[in-house]
């Protein structure tokens, strides 16, 4: 899938692109039929809100999950980052965020890029997000929200809050927020399930609770330029990832037919994984 360049020029404007039910609903079911046997897993990878037994977000599904595996090698994902960056990726994160009905937490403000500079020692945001529907989303149950044009203020001051959710995040102030959402407002994509985003690692965004009687599953992958990847190991492998081979994209009916895709997690995380390294090798 390429990019025309008025879709270009969209971009670099507000810092994302959306695609309205860009996968079919037998491509999404073959995701979703997966989801409920992920998340019932007592892996390291699951993050639970902090109250209850909800899982927050699945981390690294595609190292143990053929339906996510291929995903992950999917055209219509890959190609219009290639394109946008020049380069061949390699995926960097890849989560799926469980923002379950009635107990989905809040996503506070933030910038993705910022983590990934201070955490990871990304040396610039030539790393992409790309967010997959995996249910409707509505104006109720806690919609994605940007602030475009945002992504062009480069890294923003942030804190490191570590107390509001059951996951660390790098946060930007509430004034500085003020000030952003005066310039540049709010927008909030909504749209059946099989819509995906596009979306700058430097593009401020958050989501607020979800209070509804309806899911809000979405896959989010972080697909970074192989030349820009991580220099330090602090987090876990399983959420920054340390493989820096190219994406090779499977053919555009992967989620559809069988296609053999590697599972090397599948009978558990390897023990290298689980734990930080000061610097990469």
């Amino acid at each position: 899938m390429k990019l025309t360049q008025d879709q270009l020029a969209s971009f670099e404007r507000d810092g994302y692109l959306f695609f309205p039910k860009l996968f079919g609903e037998a491509e999404v079911n073959a995701l979703t039929d997966e989801v409920p046997a992920l998340y019932a897993q007592r892996r390291p990878e699951n993050v639970r809100e902090k109250t209850g037994d909800v899982v927050r977000t699945n981390f690294a599904a595609h190292m143990y999950s053929a339906p996510f595996a291929r995903l992950a090698r999917h055209p219509r994902m890959v190609e219009p980052v290639v394109q946008l960056f020049g380069e061949d990726v390699y995926m960097h994160q890849f989560k799926i965020n469980g923002k379950q009905a009635f107990d989905g937490d809040v996503w506070q403000w933030h910038q993705d890029y910022g983590t990934w500079r201070a955490d990871d020692l990304m040396p610039e945001a030539r790393a992409m997000n790309v967010a997959i529907f995996l249910d409707e989303v509505n104006e109720f149950n806690g919609p994605l929200m940007f602030i475009p044009g945002s992504h062009k203020l480069g890294v923003l001051d942030a804190a490191h809050d570590t107390s509001t959710t059951s996951y660390p995040l790098w946060v930007i102030s509430k004034e500085t927020i003020e000030k952003l959402v005066g310039r540049g407002g709010i927008v909030a994509p909504k749209g059946p399930a099989g819509s995906m985003i596009l979306f700058h690692g430097c593009l401020v965004h958050a989501s607020t609770t979800n209070l509804s009687p309806w899911n809000r599953v979405s896959v989010y992958l972080s697909l970074c330029a192989v030349s820009n990847h991580i220099r330090r190991f602090k987090r876990p492998g399983y959420i920054a990832h340390r493989d820096f081979t190219p994406i090779k994209c499977l053919p555009d009916d992967c989620l559809l037919k069988h296609y053999d895709v590697p599972l090397p997690w599948k009978n558990g995380t390897p023990a290298e994984e689980l734990q930080g390294a000061l610097k990469a090798a």
